[in-house]
């Protein structure tokens, strides 16, 4: 049984997909999990508690207190036994609610208790879901690093169709069962990742970069601390600074400083991951005073910046695992299997930008991970938080020493 001995906090909010809670809690129990459920009062105009505490053979909590004698359901030693904590359906409201700490329910003073990691399977109408409060409020959590478990586009209740039905049991499922799993594999394991840009200055004001915002080596970063990982991150200048608390964060500015931490940090690391965007070149010389004169061209001369990939692939020792990023415009494929053969990559993800996309800046991305023997997985345009678990998912699988 793949979830036995979990504790699981199974959270039901008031929404019509209710109903497959009753299926998500049979497939818990039946892989060993030990699931206690919190309804809310709304969501008992959907399904029954009896149902519920039959298939769960626990007691269904909603209510603060339990008797008229005083005695209460105490949300903080439910948050203390948990190891998960999932919330499925989880409807606007309620996403709203943790969001902004509100604590009206049993259910939310739970999660605003809970020490365990916390998950989250949307439902809701497509237009609720895609209104700008709730992607704020869904960016808000994911910043905080509660897992969303991404609705598919289907038929909804409304007799609309779009994003925002509850993912099927059967699937929330696989990916509890795989976040325990990358748990077993990746704790304590030592992984050292960059990300973001990185800038060579011409002046104190102007240098020379590029748009990459960090997203996908942060999403990388905070997958691998949500398994246990001990992650180091060594990061460019970005705006997006949401980590996992328990990451070992590295500002840097420049190429040079982003070689020098990941050389600080690189024998230790189980697992490397170079997802920054770095600078391919910088200024000859840099004038400590603003370049003021307009009057004529400027001539700027570059030298190459030092290769981080190429100088951490001649230190990799047998038992580490060192993976590379290619970003190409053209002959992708040729280019980034010849990036991994020379710099002596285990595998390389690929990025392609082409007339329709670009993934620099973006929140999505489709990548190609190729490994040494040219093998290929292709991951198609996602959300890059859930490309960061598909990409976990492939290092357990096949980068291990």
């Amino acid at each position: 049984m793949l979830l036995k001995d979990k504790h699981i906090i199974l959270g039901i909010t008031g929404s019509i997909s209710a109903y497959k809670a009753a299926y998500l809690t049979r497939l818990l129990v039946k892989e060993g999990a030990e699931v206690k459920i919190i309804i809310t009062p709304t969501a008992k105009e959907f399904i029954t508690p009896v149902t519920l505490a039959t298939l769960s053979k626990n007691t269904v909590l909603s209510d603060f207190f339990k008797h008229d004698d005083g005695s209460w359901n105490s949300h903080v030693d439910l948050g203390v036994w948990a190891n998960l904590m999932l919330i499925a359906p989880a409807t606007a409201n309620t996403i709203a609610k943790m969001a902004n700490g509100i604590a009206d329910n049993l259910l939310l003073t739970t999660y605003l208790s809970a020490r365990c990691p916390v998950m989250i399977a949307p439902a809701m109408d497509t237009d609720m879901y895609q209104h700008p409060a709730t992607v704020h409020n869904l960016e808000l959590l994911k910043s905080r690093n509660v897992i969303c478990i991404e609705p598919p586009a289907g038929e909804l209740a409304s007799g609309l169709s779009g994003k925002g039905r509850m993912e099927e049991p059967e699937k929330i499922l696989l990916q509890i069962t795989r976040f325990f799993q990358q748990q077993q594999t990746f704790d304590k394991k030592k992984v050292l990742i960059t990300a973001g840009p990185t800038y060579e200055y011409i002046d104190p004001v102007r240098f020379v970069g590029n748009a990459s915002s960090g997203k996908t080596g942060i999403a990388l970063a905070n997958a691998f601390a949500q398994a246990g990982a001990e992650v180091t991150l060594v990061c460019g200048p970005v705006s997006f600074n949401h980590v996992h608390p328990s990451i070992d964060k590295i500002s840097v500015t420049s190429t040079q400083q982003m070689l020098e931490a990941c050389l600080t940090h690189f024998a230790h690391a189980d697992i490397t991951i170079l997802s920054a965007a770095v600078s391919d070149y910088t200024p000859v010389s840099f004038t400590d005073k603003k370049i003021k004169d307009k009057t004529q061209n400027l001539h700027l001369e570059l030298k190459p910046t030092v290769d981080i990939a190429s100088t951490l692939g001649k230190r990799k020792k047998a038992h580490q695992r060192l993976i590379g990023f290619a970003l190409e415009t053209n002959d992708a494929e040729a280019n980034a299997l010849d990036k991994l053969k020379k710099k002596n990559l285990d595998a390389i993800i690929l990025n392609t930008i082409t007339s329709s996309h670009n993934p620099l800046g973006n929140d999505k991305n489709t990548v190609v991970v190729i490994d040494k023997q040219n093998n290929k997985v292709h991951f198609p345009l996602c959300d890059k938080n859930e490309l960061a678990h598909h990409l976990l998912s492939y290092i357990e699988k096949n980068m291990q020493a």
